[in-house]
């Protein structure tokens, strides 16, 4: 019996790109369902069926079974589907892996959105936070090709956000984040990973990303 893989994402999230690009590196099919997230009264009755507590994207749904929240689901594919892991076989080296992927959730994300929404004082000390997490990012890096070494893993795909969100953002903004001076490693790994087939088909249009965001934050709000 065929098992059944259905991802509910909206097409300029990258939590719901993480888990596309997860599972295009594993060869697993799935079917894509493409949600309106703007607003609850657009989220269809399935979604909010799957994910009641929260109402938000990603959700997996393997064999009938919802599984939720980006970082979940991508640990979850991983032992799932054992071929292609994403996660490092040594333990340590597994921990911290998870330890940085919440790192640039946790740390890293919401001093952006401060940063553009925020001004004077508050906007250059939210800058300020999201420079130093990029350059503790340089240094886990630490030269490699890709965070998970040779190939790609769970912290690369993870730092999607940073390698083609975060530009995007950059350039509508206007404001500087992440710079080849203060961070060239990064900038020579976001290029790289972007650049990967398994990657730039599960990332959205940029032209549409970016007609996105200056709309965002011209206080329009959402346009499909």
């Amino acid at each position: 019996m065929a098992e059944e893989v259905k991802l509910f994402g909206a097409w300029g999230s990258p939590f719901s790109r993480r888990v596309e690009i997860a599972l295009e590196l594993k060869g697993i099919p799935f079917e894509y369902i493409e949600e309106n997230v703007s607003d609850d009264k657009f989220k269809s009755p399935l979604l909010l069926k799957y994910n009641p507590i929260h109402k938000k994207v990603p959700v997996l749904l393997h064999n009938g079974k919802p599984v939720l929240e980006s970082l979940i689901i991508l640990e979850y594919v991983d032992e799932t589907w054992k071929d292609n892991p994403i996660l490092p076989e040594d333990p340590h080296e597994r921990t911290m892996a998870r330890f940085w992927a919440r790192f640039i959730d946790e740390k890293c994300m919401p001093p952006v959105w401060k940063a553009l929404l925020g001004t004077g004082e508050e906007r250059e000390k939210a800058l300020e936070e999201v420079r130093e997490c990029l350059k503790t990012l340089e240094g886990v890096l630490n030269g490699k090709r890709f965070f998970g070494g040779e190939t790609i893993g769970l912290l690369d795909i993870a730092a999607n956000f940073i390698a083609f969100w975060l530009r995007v953002i950059q350039e509508v903004s206007g404001l500087e984040f992440l710079t080849a001076d203060k961070c060239p490693v990064l900038i020579k790994w976001c290029d790289e990973f972007v650049s990967c087939n398994p990657v730039k088909e599960h990332l959205p249009p940029r032209d549409k990303l970016i007609a996105f965001m200056k709309n965002w934050l011209s206080g329009d709000g959402w346009t499909d």
